[in-house]
Parts: C-alpha cells; structure tokens; sequence
C-alpha cells in the first residue's frame, strides 16, 4: 500500500513538472512568433510607408497593444495589408494568447509555492528536515516564534522539508515567512531541492519522540548531508530518541544531539543560539547527571554573591534560585542583591548531593571573634 502511495505521489509530481515545463515552452513558443511578427511589421514598414526605423517601431508597438495614438499609421494598401495580416489577425491574437498563459504559468507558480513543489533556492537559511507525528502545524509556530526572539534568527528565513503538509503550510506559518518543500526527509533530491548545503543552520527533528526506529531516519538524513555539504556542512542540530545512538549521530555529522521534547522546543533553539547550553538544559528535565534540588535553609540579609560563593567553596553546589516567604521564587539576581530567604535551590552533583543539614551547616554565620 505504502508503495502504491510513494508511486502515485511521485507520479503526480512529475505531471505536475512536465505541465510546468509545457507553459514554459508554450510562453517562449509565442514570444518568438510575437517577436517575429513584430519584426516583418517594422521591415514593411520601413519599405512600403518609408518609415524610420524608431517611427517604424513606434508604429508597430502602438497598433500590437492597440493603444492607437494615431502620430503614425499605413497609408499604402501593402502597408494596411502588412498591418492587418501581421499584427490585427495573428500579432494581437498571439499577444492575448501570450498575456493568457503567463497569467497560467503565475498561478501555477503560486499553487507549487504553497503545495512545497517549489525550489527556493534559498541561502544562509534555517532548515528544518522532518515533523512532528503530532500537531506539527503548532509545534512549528513555537519554534518559529522562539527562532524570532533571538537576535541571531530574527529575519533569518526559514525552510521546512517534510511530507506533512501536501496542500501547503497553515497561511499563519506562511506569515511568517516560512516556506516548505513537500518531499521525504531521507530523498537526496529534496535536500538538494531544500537547499540544504547553502543553509546556515540545520534541525532534523525526529519524526516520532516515542519510535526508536526515528533514529534510523536521523541516521539516514544525516550521513546523506555529510555527503552533500562535504567539508561545508552547517551547524547540524539532531534529535534522538534513545540515547545510546546520540554517539552514532554525532560520528554521522551531527553537531550536537539532543532529546525529543515537543514541549520546549527553546532547548533546541538555544542549541542554535548558545551551543553546548542544551545540555544544560537537558539536565534540568531529568533526574540524572547534574540536576536542581531545593532545600529549606532560612537566611535573613544576606547577600547573593556570598552565599552563592560559600556553596561552592564547600563543594555543595551552584546556587540557581531563593524562594521567600511567601513562595515567590527569584532566579539568578544581581550579585550584590540582599535578600531573605525560606528556600534555596541549588545544581547539584549526581554523585555527590548535600544533604539539607550540609546546606545549613555551610551557611551558618562564621562566629565573630573576641
């Protein structure tokens, strides 16, 4: 069934080229007959009206867009036989014929351009290879709005390549100044199609967070962008699913890897943006590695700078945030802001976390000496 699919999209495709390619030729088809007819008009004008040449051409663009100022006209009867067999019969004729299909040829460029069957041929630009399994149209207005908010991406063209949208990109994403190209994300024709060796940046998203087969997609995707950028490749961000194969990306041509999480895409934005502060980031959604613990400690005026130093000489952690007393959290302030405290949140160590009695002990007031 899948392949039956794969043929008749392709088939469709390739119709819809070879009706590209015919108004083209039908376009030129007619430009040269107009042209030609315009030339034999001009010469019989020159011989039988004894016209100048720029009075002869004058004549003969004035009388073919029958705009008729009347300063010239045939006045010999093989110059009004020349302009009536030439121009009135076949010249206007080919002209509407020519008007007719360049508006054809407009629409049909408009209609490949929402459908993603255009090529962009797009330069120092954001390319997102693959979709979402689940409401791709919403995750990519976050992750369009997040790639605006930063200074580095804020009138950076974006590009996707994927399968989703056969009937073209929600006009709110187009609004954006997003575009597509309809095509599988592990064809090599569409990554060239999608311009991707002349991107500036590249995500290639995993096209489910949940199938550890995705990987073999990313794997796929990025060995065909090693061969396609060679030595050139763009900054490539991947997603996978198991962690055991973020190894196996990078050696594929990943610059950095992170985790599906559909509900934050800031983190691969910030992977873009500040790279290795994903990881980071990362850490912050699970309970492995380097990860943020609250403890109960009670601190009156105390001052950011010092407690955030006597943490970190006694080896316990890296201090994030406070929550007063009535739990409003305060993240990361000034280095000279005083504040009182009921929490603290620190970063701590996976293989060394402080327990709340080590945390009060190191930020109990040093004993003023006698």
């Amino acid at each position: 069934m899948f392949s039956r699919l794969f043929k008749r999209r392709r088939s469709r495709t390739e119709f819809s080229r070879r009706l590209d390619v015919g108004l083209r030729g039908r376009l030129q088809k007619a430009l040269c007959w107009l042209l030609s007819l315009s030339s034999l008009h001009v010469v019989a004008m020159v011989i039988f009206e004894g016209l100048s040449l720029n009075d002869a051409v004058w004549l003969t663009l004035t009388t073919l867009t029958t705009v008729g100022y009347g300063d010239y006209s045939a006045s010999t009867i093989a110059g009004r036989s020349a302009t009536v067999i030439l121009l009135y019969i076949a010249g206007i004729t080919i002209l509407a014929q020519l008007a007719s299909d360049y508006i054809d040829y407009r629409l049909k460029r408009k209609e490949y351009m929402i459908k993603g069957q255009w090529r962009w041929h797009m330069k120092d630009h954001v390319l997102i290879i693959n979709s979402p399994k689940h409401d791709p149209a919403v995750y990519f207005h976050r992750l369009v709005d997040q790639l605006r908010a930063t200074d580095a991406f804020a009138d950076v063209p974006v590009q996707i390549l994927t399968d989703a949208f056969p009937e073209g990109l929600p006009s709110s994403l187009r609004e954006r100044e997003v575009v597509h190209y309809h095509g599988e994300s592990s064809d090599f024709s569409a990554l060239e199609a999608a311009s991707a060796g002349d991107a500036s940046a590249i995500i290639v998203l995993a096209r489910d967070e949940y199938s550890r087969v995705s990987d073999s997609v990313t794997l796929d995707v990025l060995m065909q962008l090693d061969e396609l950028c060679g030595e050139a490749k763009p900054y490539v961000v991947a997603e996978c699913v198991q962690d055991e194969n973020r190894n196996r990306a990078e050696r594929a041509g990943a610059s950095t890897t992170i985790r599906p999480v559909r509900a934050y895409p800031e983190i691969l934005v910030r992977a873009l943006v500040a790279p290795g502060t994903e990881k980071v980031l990362e850490n912050l959604f699970t309970h492995h590695d380097d990860h943020a613990m609250r403890y109960r400690v009670s601190l009156k005026g105390v001052v950011w700078s010092d407690v955030a130093c006597d943490l970190m000489r006694a080896g316990l952690g890296t201090l994030m945030a406070y929550v007063r007393e009535d739990g409003h959290v305060e993240c990361h302030p000034a280095p000279d802001h005083r504040f009182d405290a009921a929490s603290i949140i620190l970063m701590v160590r996976e293989v060394a976390i402080p327990t709340e009695a080590d945390v009060n002990e190191a930020l109990r007031p040093s004993p003023v000496p006698l």
